[in-house]
């Protein structure tokens, strides 16, 4: 096992991490997908990684969950820990920290834009989240997902965005009697079995916000989240 320093292009990430990895092999693998692996032959994907790192961020954000309120439900705690660890809340940590850049893809994969993807980039983090876990052990990946998902995990605990956004965005236009919001398909983009949707919230005629996901109703609740998150402007009046 080697124990020399990350290469250079690397180092930023890890920076952002939040881990500085002993083993750069093992970052490598957690940057490969398998598209990758079949092409170069005999180098390991990160498909193992993502398994043992989507194991770690269940626990560690269900044990945050529970210290941070440990009077709340069973019920509510996992509606958000599954609002905090899905796909699109996972990509868009991973597009913050640049993960996309440093992924190895296979030539197709890479050509269809898979370095965007929010299946793929989901997918790295929990990786990494994995060989966090195996090379510094609990304490560093929690670490690790402390720094990366704090903000989201508090606005969901403070409930000032809540699981469904949606819900929670309409309640807010309602209070000011304004028209329900409106969602608007922006764009479609990627294969059929690996869509990614674009949609824009629009208040009393206006874009306030929007969003992606795998699917246009994690798309419409991106672009809600997102407009929760901006504080939409409320000045508007019908």
């Amino acid at each position: 096992m080697s124990h020399a320093d990350p290469p250079q292009s690397l180092q930023r990430l890890c920076l952002d991490l939040g881990y500085r990895f002993k083993d750069p092999e093992l970052l490598q693998r957690a940057l490969t997908h398998r598209s990758f692996s079949n092409e170069m032959k005999l180098v390991p994907h990160n498909e193992l990684l993502e398994f043992i790192g989507d194991s770690v961020l269940g626990l560690v954000v269900a044990q945050i969950l529970f210290e941070e309120n440990p009077e709340a439900g069973e019920g509510r705690l996992s509606r958000i820990r599954s609002a905090a660890v899905n796909r699109e809340s996972l990509a868009e940590v991973a597009r913050r920290i640049g993960i996309g850049q440093h992924l190895r893809l296979g030539r197709g994969e890479g050509q269809s834009g898979g370095r965007e993807k929010d299946s793929l980039l989901a997918n790295a983090f929990e990786a990494l989240l994995g060989a966090v876990y195996l090379e510094g052990g609990l304490k560093a990946a929690r670490k690790v997902v402390e720094r990366c998902l704090r903000e989201r995990l508090r606005g969901l605990l403070e409930d000032k965005v809540d699981f469904d956004p949606k819900s929670r965005l309409q309640e807010q236009v309602q209070q000011r009697h304004l028209p329900p919001p409106e969602y608007r398909l922006v764009s479609k983009q990627g294969p059929d079995h690996q869509p990614t949707y674009r949609v824009a919230v629009m208040i009393s005629g206006r874009e306030v916000a929007s969003g992606e996901g795998s699917s246009r109703k994690n798309a419409e609740q991106a672009a809600a989240f997102e407009a929760l998150r901006r504080q939409w402007p409320q000045e508007e009046k019908p």
